[in-house]
């Protein structure tokens, strides 16, 4: 189970919407990896099955160092004029650069 990390309606709508055209019993996964502009980046992608080191919610993955370094955040879906996106309000964040993906701790 993951804790300490929120996701609003429209974060799970979304989800869901995204794995209706994936193959049943498909999950979203979250994950933080090394690079980017400011060192890490949040990277999004779907998984056919879990790993052993998975924490689950509902039909999403994170790992658990990942899911250590989300704690305590908000995971958004927007519709902005630049273009529709996941957003990720992270407490631990020390600075992100202008894309809004990447960021230090």
């Amino acid at each position: 189970m993951i804790k300490e990390i929120k996701f609003t309606d429209n974060a799970l709508k979304q989800i869901n919407h995204l794995l209706s055209s994936k193959d049943k019993g498909s999950f979203f996964r979250i994950a933080i990896k090394g690079g980017g502009c400011s060192g890490f980046q949040y990277d999004f992608s779907f998984e056919k099955e879990a790993a052993n080191d998975d924490l689950k919610y509902n039909n999403i993955l994170i790992d658990k160092t990942s899911a250590d370094l989300l704690k305590g955040s908000e995971v958004d879906y927007v519709e902005e004029l630049i273009g529709n996106s996941f957003k990720i309000n992270n407490p631990q964040t020390k600075s992100s650069c202008g894309c809004g993906v990447s960021f230090s701790l």
